[in-house]
């Protein structure tokens, strides 16, 4: 298949690009490379996929690694440029994982998440829908079911009481997506991730941030005095079950959402405890009180994906925490134990 994967140089597109890779496909990446985080790790996953030196925009780049990849540095805000991309390529697929990312830097900078999530997104998905782009699949989150008491999480609950400015992004882009599957026969398939971790992880993100403070000596921030719950979900069971879902047939003009998780949601303290594991030191913890924004639990009732696609996730906290803290010692050249 000729796929777009927007979002390429981040953590789940950067495993999503190598598996379609992998299975022989031809991929066009795009990513604007944005500074939310650091540049660097994103231009070092790129490096992994034989993308290097990416200076201007809107210049295609040929992957000296993959011979089926090519990349564009794109901001999806700029709309004429997207669609000359459009008119000059064809593409069976667009899975759409470029978003500005984060609940607490919603709520310091609400004009990044209107340009990236919204405009970004009507860009796209215009795109799609002006070059005869029949099949999308897009990343929503587990963030638009707010602070919902009913647990598991499931995909008929009401999610319109969003806590976070990029929550209620998300929800946008489920119902623009509804509209463009009802009105253009567009086959829309949206993912709520579920708390994703592993190697090539984002900074902003817990393991990240304990894994740094731990190994460095610092002290963590533990929010609700450690009484969280999240449904951790390992990245490769993240990019199987986007992979399972395109090995059933598009039927067009179907809207479909897809909680997209490990189904079994662990307590913080015990996520710490694995990272103290790993990383062979015990963490100083700094307990605080609740953010704004954030919520008490995430639990994904993961039963629709599995009757769809047979989706099951299979790896467990523990050895999924083991694989990110061997890569994060390898990329960061932390000694074992150290």
């Amino acid at each position: 298949m000729r796929i777009l994967v927007t979002g390429t140089a981040g953590f789940v597109g950067y495993h999503l690009t190598k598996a379609l890779l992998e299975m022989n496909n031809e991929v066009l990446g795009l990513d604007s490379l944005n500074s939310y985080y650091s540049i660097q790790l994103k231009e070092d996953r790129l490096r992994e996929l034989g993308i290097a030196e990416v200076n201007q925009e809107n210049i295609p780049l040929t992957s000296t690694s993959y011979e089926k990849l090519s990349f564009i540095k794109l901001d999806l805000a700029q709309g004429e440029a997207l669609n000359r991309i459009f008119a000059a390529r064809s593409f069976d697929l667009v899975i759409h994982l470029a978003a500005q990312a984060g609940v607490r830097y919603s709520i310091e900078n609400p004009d990044a998440y209107i340009h990236s999530n919204i405009t970004g997104f009507h860009n796209i998905i215009e795109a799609c829908r002006h070059h005869g782009v029949k099949k999308f699949i897009y990343a929503s989150s587990s963030s638009v079911y707010g602070n919902t008491k009913e647990v598991p999480f499931h995909e008929k609950q009401n999610v319109d009481k969003p806590v976070s400015l990029y929550a209620a992004t998300k929800k946008s882009n489920e119902l623009q997506a509804s509209v463009y599957s009802h009105l253009y026969s567009m086959s829309c398939i949206g993912l709520r991730f579920f708390t994703v971790y592993g190697p090539w992880g984002r900074p902003d993100m817990a393991p990240f941030l304990f894994a740094s403070a731990v190994l460095n000596g610092k002290k963590i921030k533990v929010f609700n005095n450690g009484d969280l719950r999240r449904d951790f979900t390992y990245v490769d069971d993240i990019v199987e079950g986007i992979l399972a879902i395109l090995k059933v047939p598009f039927e067009e003009g179907t809207n479909k959402i897809f909680n997209i998780g490990n189904n079994k949601p662990e307590q913080l303290m015990y996520f710490i405890e694995l990272i103290e594991k790993y990383a062979g030191k015990e963490a100083q913890k700094d307990f605080l009180p609740m953010q704004a924004g954030d919520v008490y639990q995430t639990f994904a009732d993961t039963s629709a994906l599995e009757n769809y696609c047979a989706y099951k996730p299979k790896v467990s906290l523990d050895k999924g925490l083991e694989a990110f803290m061997e890569w994060y010692k390898s990329y960061f050249n932390h000694a074992s134990g150290s």
